[in-house]
């Protein structure tokens, strides 16, 4: 345990960014599955709409520092590109 009040606050400070990164990371998750269960059930409908969440989440992921942008980019061209195989 730290003894230095600094380094007892950078503890309390990390710990509340690691809980907010893990609950924005667990979203992004949940809409992703959500995209691909569109795509598997052939509901495109549902898959375009599931697809503008998903993106919108990504992107405010890459906005607040959660993920890079080029992760961000390539997790939203994978997602796209599912829907898209959607005849």
């Amino acid at each position: 345990m730290a003894n230095i009040k600094s380094a007892k606050k950078r503890i309390l400070v990390n710990n509340k960014k690691h809980e907010r990164n893990k609950a924005i990371k667990s979203r992004v998750k949940t809409e992703t599955k959500k995209v691909y269960a569109a795509v598997e059930a052939g509901d495109k409908a549902a898959a375009t709409e599931a697809l503008a969440v998903a993106t919108s989440v990504i992107e405010k992921a890459a906005s607040k520092g959660v993920y890079h942008k080029n992760t961000a980019a390539r997790k939203v061209s994978a997602i796209a590109k599912a829907v898209n195989t959607i005849a």
